[in-house]
């Protein structure tokens, strides 16, 4: 009895991929400290990011067979590595999906997203967030404490979606007073770049996307104006809606070669494409058109090195992170939230929390 108790413990149950279209909730070997720097958390609360789909259809190659997938997540510590200095076991704690040695010569530039020794591991080259434990590397970095007036639910939006809308989408874009601002793409990343851009008061926001139910929804967060593109003619829409003067900033939450082409049909001189989609096929750059125009082309992988601060507003109740979530799941309800995910106009989902 005692050694089927022991096994028990040593197991946790996981979300793995084997292939593009496979996934499979598994029984896994509870992760274990491996460096001193180290800590295992114990999932609470976990999330599907756009970027997992990306995943599923085979975009990422770095994704092998038998990887735990997810780079979302709030939890408790249930054990430190002896290097770990500012985390004891019991704190709850906010996963950012971004592990960051601090002392790489990439690290010492606050690029943070391409340490040498880290950058987007989670769900990626290393087991992630999708399960009921997992290691956190470098944890004195990748974590930060919950103060306890912020829920999980909006503190699982600080993982990934908010800090990439803020600094792929609106940073980059160098969204200021006055601009006018498009967005393509109004799933949960392209929602956060327009919920971080309205705290720059661009004078319109304009989101552009295939369903009417996400314009909605962008509205209802702030948009200006709305732009269905399902019949081919948003750059029209958009350059009827500016007088043909075109969009001073440009951001592009997609991932598709389509949606790219628009940011440049609609970019205005002077303006700023910023690239926030996985791209996981080739695209046309127009410089037959754009070499003239002045016009600032960004991509970028986020830093997470605004997290401190979005969390600074969602605990002053300056930015409201859980309007985000449309949708509840278990985790032994995983396979059918990512069936919800994939159908999001069907199902009229944005964002889906999975409680452990």
């Amino acid at each position: 009895m005692e050694n089927n108790e022991k096994k028990s413990i040593n197991k946790m149950r996981a979300l793995v991929y084997h292939g593009p279209e496979k996934i499979m909730l598994e029984e896994k070997p509870k992760p274990v400290i491996i460096k001193p720097t180290d800590a295992i958390v114990k999932i609470t609360t976990t999330s599907i990011c756009g970027t997992d789909l990306h995943i599923l259809n085979g975009d990422v190659p770095a994704v092998t067979d038998g990887r735990i997938l997810g780079h979302e997540g709030v939890g408790i510590i249930d054990e430190i590595g002896i290097n770990v200095l500012g985390f004891k076991k019991g704190d709850k704690v906010l996963i950012s999906l971004i592990t960051s040695c601090g002392s790489c010569s990439f690290c010492k530039k606050a690029m943070y997203s391409h340490c040498i020794n880290g950058g987007w591991l989670l769900g990626n080259t290393i087991d992630g967030t999708q399960a009921e434990y997992v290691r956190i590397p470098f944890a004195d970095n990748g974590l930060y404490l919950l103060p306890p007036n912020v829920d999980e639910e909006s503190s699982v939006m600080l993982s990934c979606n908010l800090p990439t809308g803020m600094e792929c989408g609106t940073l980059s874009g160098k969204v200021k007073p006055g601009d006018i601002v498009a967005l393509v793409g109004a799933g949960p990343v392209g929602l956060s770049a327009l919920l971080t851009a309205k705290l720059y008061s661009p004078s319109k926001i304009i989101m552009i996307d295939l369903d009417d139910n996400r314009l909605e929804v962008a509205h209802s967060f702030g948009a200006t104006d709305l732009v269905n593109s399902s019949d081919g003619k948003a750059a029209e829409k958009v350059m009827a809606i500016t007088k043909k003067a075109g969009v001073d900033v440009a951001i592009e939450a997609v991932g598709i070669s389509a949606t790219f082409d628009l940011c440049q049909k609609i970019i205005a001189a002077g303006g700023h494409i910023a690239n926030v989609g996985v791209h996981g096929k080739p695209v046309e750059l127009h410089l037959e058109k754009l070499w003239a125009s002045n016009v600032t082309i960004t991509t970028r992988l986020v830093d997470a090195g605004t997290t401190s601060m979005l969390l600074k507003m969602i605990q002053s109740k300056e930015l409201d992170a859980k309007k985000l979530i449309s949708h509840h799941f278990k985790l032994s309800e995983i396979i059918s939230a990512y069936n919800t995910f994939k159908n999001a106009a069907k199902e009229h989902a944005i964002k889906l929390v999975i409680k452990v």
